[in-house]
């Protein structure tokens, strides 16, 4: 497989939305939930001037997604996606530890993420740790896991 990760371009951003909302979607969830989660997938223009969201490209078709925000010395994993036919292949994988050398390089100490719970698993594997749950954004009454990695 070749795998290649680049900046998101502006031009890709209602694509790789889709492309969150298929993988999200992946795990099972109802109608109404995948529509108040709609607001809460999109890839931001913003992240993408800031060089902040990232593609990753089998064939030259994108595979995964992910978007940091960062503040100070903390970087949020806003967004991690990969495609349904992908998801297994590694493509989480690389984008993940991309992420890590990004947050790293912009003088980050810590990656945290709030996760869904059918991602909780590679975010662990990943070495990130467990902190608390806290509120979904998107649905009321939604707890999440929010983990912490922290970048040497």
């Amino acid at each position: 497989m070749s795998l290649l990760i680049r900046g998101a371009r502006l031009d890709e951003v209602e694509a790789l939305s889709a492309l969150c909302l298929r993988s999200k979607a992946h795990w099972g969830y109802d109608a109404d939930f995948m529509a108040r989660c709609v607001p809460h997938l999109r890839v931001s223009p913003g992240a993408i001037r800031k060089r902040l969201a990232f593609v990753a490209t089998v064939a030259g078709r994108p595979a995964g997604v992910y978007q940091l925000s960062i503040a100070g010395q903390i970087a949020e994993l806003d967004l991690m996606f990969v495609d349904p036919p992908a998801i297994g292949t590694g493509v989480g994988r690389r984008l993940y530890r991309h992420a890590e050398k990004v947050a790293r390089e912009a003088g980050c100490r810590e990656l945290t993420i709030v996760a869904d719970p059918f991602a909780a698993t590679f975010y662990a594997a990943m070495g990130a740790q467990y902190v608390e749950d806290v509120p979904s954004d998107a649905i009321p009454g939604r707890m999440l896991p929010r983990y912490v990695q922290v970048l040497k």
